[in-house]
Order: structure tokens, then sequence, then C-alpha cells
């Protein structure tokens, strides 16, 4: 397999019952990069999520990380698997009853023997990485605004140094100014940390904006895939009548993203 491919889905399906709801997925995400599968509700987004980070087997097909295949693996093999993944959940899910610092802090309490002060200053980097300082690590989730919750979870989700970083609906319930910047928060951490990106979202412009390759899950199935210019500008006409029910200006955001690149 080539070195650049690090989340592989060959001909996934998955069943519940009777009901089949993936319906034969391959999916391809290339290191470094970031893939959107848009889709909408009932579409299947979240089942392959899961089925990706090992907390569910499919019923059927093959799913390889980074050159090794987990469907066959046991429970207690899947868990040097898991680590691989950093997940930042909608609505950033944090706990309540603690605050900040123990938030983000975790996963290295769950998976590391580092002392108190090691973790205190492991937080502190990766929160002031993210735009936060020292003032933050007190505060309790209550008393965050919803982009400041985004960058205490992506923290969190960055504590064991993923190489892979998933993303579940991120931009869901925020106004279009904070979806915009959870978008520039995802771009700037693919580009500081060298991770893979995988966001699972119905935010047609969030994909347009982010994305290095997107699929349109519709009914179980991928009814298409490409770059955002491929999605509306191909001739599948599934996507094109997906993004313009969307009722968002994608050529404006096309032309955006083809003026910020480099020449």
């Amino acid at each position: 397999m080539p070195t650049d491919d690090i989340v592989v889905l060959n001909d996934v399906r998955k069943r519940f019952g009777d009901t089949e709801v993936l319906k034969g997925i391959d999916l391809v995400c290339r290191r470094n990069e970031t893939t959107c599968v848009v889709g909408g509700s009932g579409a299947g987004k979240t089942t392959l999520l899961r089925l990706i980070v090992a907390l569910d087997k499919p019923t059927s097909g093959q799913i390889l990380i980074d050159g090794e295949d987990i469907v066959p693996l046991r429970e207690t093999q899947l868990n040097h698997v898991r680590q691989k993944f950093g997940m930042v959940y909608q609505y950033a899910a944090l706990l309540d009853s603690i605050n900040v610092l123990d938030n983000v802090a975790f996963p290295l309490v769950e998976h590391t023997k580092l002392s108190a002060s090691e973790r205190r200053a492991k937080v502190l980097e990766k929160l002031q990485i993210l735009g936060l300082d020292e003032s933050a690590l007190r505060k309790f989730p209550s008393e965050l605004s919803g982009g400041m919750r985004k960058r205490v979870g992506l923290a969190r989700a960055l504590m064991l140094d993923p190489r892979i970083l998933v993303y579940d609906e991120p931009t869901s319930g925020l106004d279009p100014l904070t979806s915009r910047s959870v978008d520039a928060l995802i771009e700037e951490t693919r580009q500081r940390f060298g991770v893979t990106s995988v966001v699972i979202t119905h935010d047609i412009a969030s994909c347009f904006i982010i994305a290095h390759q997107a699929l349109l899950l519709i009914d179980g199935k991928v009814s298409a895939r490409g770059t955002p210019e491929e999605l509306a500008h191909g001739d599948n006409e599934v996507a094109r009548d997906f993004i313009r029910q969307s009722g968002v200006d994608v050529e404006a955001i096309l032309r955006a993203r083809a003026s910020a690149r480099p020449a």
C-alpha cells in the first residue's frame, strides 16, 4: 500500500438487523490531508465514523489504518489502533463538572504516568498553541464561548499526539462567523501538527473551505467523490444538486481558495 494512504476502506458494509446502513464504502484518506464526508441526516456518516475509529466493526469489508487491517483484531488489540486517533466531538463533549485543565489532561491521566506538574505543562503548551492562555486552565466549560470550547476539545484530542484527527460535525450549532473560525482552526492544526483530518459534516461551506477530498454520502453509498472543484463542476448531477440545495455560494468559496494558493 502506498505510504501516503493512512485510512483505507474497501467495500465496507454495515448492517443492523435487516437494515443495511453502509452499502459498500470505498475510501482512501491520504496522509496530512483533509477528507470531508458530507451528507444529510440518516446518510450513514456517524456509522462510518465509528467504524473508522474502531468503535464498531463492519459486517463485511476491509479497514486499513496505517497499513494494518483492523477488522480481524480483538478488542484488546484495538487499543493501540485507537490511540492513533484524536476525536473532536460535536459540541466538544467536555465534562461540565471539571475545569479545562482536567478536561484536557484526561487522556494523559488514562494513558500515561506523567506527574500532575508534567500534565499541566503539556496541557498549557497545547492550549497556547491553539490560542488560549493560562487563565483558561481554571475555567469550567460553562464559562467558555463556542469557539473556546472547540479549541479546548481540540487540545484534548491532541494530547496523545495522534496521527489522525476525526471531527464529528465540528461546526454544528455554531453561528457562521464562529464556524469559519473553526474551519481555520482545523486547517491550522493540520499544518502545524502534520495530522490527517477526517471531517464528518453536513456543512457544505466548511467542506469547500477545508477539504482536499470530499465524499458525498447518500443512503449509505458514496454518491460522489473528488476535490471540491470536481464536485461543483463535474458531471455528477447528484453532487451538483446536493450543493445547489445547500444554498451555499460555493463558487465564491472556490474563488477565495484559488486566490489563497501560492503562486
